[in-house]
């Protein structure tokens, strides 16, 4: 059975010993993120902050809740010590039975709705994560979701955004990345905005896809339901006709901008060190915000692997060049 939100799925890790939860006050500039980095390179845990400085009870950052084999394995289900070629192997087998969304009226994450003068972004604990950051950044580990305006293609990626100001965003999606490529050839040259929804917090299979890289025309909610074995819930938006995962913990809507440019950056990279300067990137206005009461942000703390992005990508992408070199008739061998 399927996690249907990033709770039920804290309380499995909590379970399996691959989390800890820190009652005591922690930082959202630097201390959250330096923890979890840590955690990162000893080998530790999953990391639930609760008391988070600034913000009352019941706000929490969640660092690493895919930073290690183990919590995949217990996010698809499985023993936490499944071997690595097995969970795979279990991935890759998913993967072959999209199973479709499901629409629902509302969700958990309609709990709460917030639009136009009332919206503020610092509302949550938005974390600095590493010394030097261009900013406190609300999207790291997430999921972003737009739609080509012309096929209907909806997209799920994980790209990263930074609070600009109270009612924008700033993100650095490459050119040649899906919205990257939706955004410059379709709605830049017709000077039109571009709906997006932030999601925060989803449940953790639904992230995990949002890092694989998925070709054009793949519906990542459908793959989503593939790694599930059961269908994602889907509920609209308030302000466009996006649909979002129903028990996500944030989610953000607003417009990515024809004409608007903002600094987003510098950001620590996976390498361990920032790997460029600030830049413009492009400015999301924000247009409403729903959540969970107790809203959870999740958080990846880049860095030199192990870490979430680097399991993701050991999954993710190695399954993908697995397939593109036995189509060539190279063999591989697990």
């Amino acid at each position: 059975m399927a996690f249907n939100n990033i709770r039920e799925f804290i309380a499995a890790l909590e379970g399996s010993g691959d989390l800890v939860r820190v009652g005591e006050q922690v930082d959202w500039e630097l201390e959250a993120g330096a923890v979890t980095r840590r955690s990162y390179e000893t080998g530790g845990p999953a990391v639930l902050f609760e008391n988070i400085k600034d913000y009352p009870r019941g706000y929490r950052i969640l660092g690493g809740s895919l930073g290690s084999y183990r919590r995949v394995a217990v996010a698809m289900g499985l023993d936490p010590n499944t071997p690595v070629p097995d969970i795979h192997s279990e991935y890759e087998q998913r993967e072959q039975h999209p199973i479709k969304p499901v629409v629902v009226g509302t969700g958990p994450c309609k709990e709460n709705v917030v639009v136009w003068e009332d919206i503020d972004l610092h509302r949550f604990p938005a974390p600095m994560i590493h010394d030097g950051d261009g900013g406190r950044y609300l999207g790291t580990w997430d999921v972003v979701i737009t739609r080509d305006p012309d096929t209907g293609w909806t997209n799920w990626g994980m790209y990263r955004f930074m609070i600009n100001t109270p009612r924008t965003l700033t993100g650095d999606p490459s050119i040649v990345s899906h919205l990257g490529m939706v955004f410059t050839q379709k709605y830049i040259p017709q000077e039109r905005a571009m709906p997006m929804a932030l999601v925060i917090g989803a449940d953790p299979l639904t992230s995990m896809v949002a890092t694989a890289g998925y070709g054009i025309g793949v519906d990542e909610a459908d793959m989503a339901g593939a790694l599930r074995r059961e269908p994602v819930e889907l509920v609209k938006c308030e302000t466009s006709d996006l649909m979002v995962p129903a028990h996500a913990e944030i989610v953000i809507e607003g417009d990515i901008l024809p004409s608007a440019i903002a600094p987003e950056g510098p950001f620590g990279e996976y390498p361990g060190y920032r790997t460029e300067k600030a830049r413009t990137g492009v400015v999301c206005q924000v247009k409403a915000i729903t959540y969970r009461t107790d809203p959870i942000i999740t958080m990846i703390s880049l860095g030199v692997p192990v870490d979430d992005s680097s399991v993701a990508a050991a999954l993710t992408a190695g399954i993908s060049m697995k397939r593109r070199l036995l189509r060539h008739d190279i063999p591989v061998t697990n």
